[in-house]
């Protein structure tokens, strides 16, 4: 198998977090296609975003479609919870990191310049951020893991998306969402001694370093040169 991914996107880390806490690595391996770079990865699937995994009977999109699969192509393996009420709390949390977290500060990175700013629009979109947070007060443990006693799915999807409120939010001329003495704070600070996020965390630093300092843009440059020389030969 070969999972389409990227350093910095948050999507593809909560993946292959799961798939590091899983021990499958040997098992998949791991590619940025071309065609992202050239921003025609509808080319390799149509939903055109990543992490798409591709198998062996053809591609699965969607970061949350990719989780259950592999929780239930590994069941030994899964990461889903020990009890009936922690697989639901791991996915309920693992709703929010997706829906409330993730992809309201990826639409809010479009006003990121204070020049070009909606700042109603900007509100809004982080209303909705701080609602998510407000609602995983109510939703993570007290102990090390979100959920239970071991690592779930709830952690794989919240470390990409606290590191986003983290690293991402205050560029936005905002302070860190993230508030000390509360649930989430504890949390972020605890999670981080964990070997499989302290990879991903290192991954996608990684990633926006490579973003600020144009080593991204060069790389993309050449490898999009390699693919167009390659296609004329």
């Amino acid at each position: 198998m070969k999972l389409y991914t990227g350093d910095l996107s948050p999507y593809s880390a909560k993946i292959r977090m799961q798939i590091y806490a899983m021990g499958i690595e040997d098992d998949i391996g791991f590619d940025l296609p071309v065609q992202f770079m050239m921003g025609k990865m509808s080319e390799v699937s149509p939903i055109g975003r990543i992490p798409v995994l591709e198998t062996e009977h053809g591609l699965i999109p969607e970061s949350e479609v990719i989780a259950e699969y592999l929780d239930e192509l590994y069941p030994n393996k899964a990461l889903l919870g020990a009890t009936l009420q922690e697989r639901a709390e791991a996915r309920v949390i693992s709703k929010i990191a997706d829906t409330y977290l993730m992809n309201n500060i990826f639409l809010s990175l479009s006003q990121a310049n204070p020049d070009n700013r909606v700042q109603a629009v900007l509100d809004l979109l982080l209303g909705q951020v701080k609602r998510g947070i407000g609602a995983l007060e109510h939703h993570i443990g007290t102990g090390d893991f979100a959920v239970g006693e071991v690592l779930t799915r709830a952690d794989c999807a919240l470390t990409p998306a606290l590191w986003m409120c983290n690293s991402t939010v205050p560029r936005l001329g905002v302070d860190n969402l993230i508030k000390p003495g509360t649930r989430v704070a504890d949390y972020w600070q605890k999670i981080q001694n964990n070997s499989h996020a302290q990879r991903i965390l290192e991954e996608m630093n990684r990633g926006l370093q490579a973003r600020l300092d144009g080593t991204e843009r060069r790389m993309a440059k050449e490898a999009i040169a390699r693919a167009t020389e390659a296609g004329s030969s």
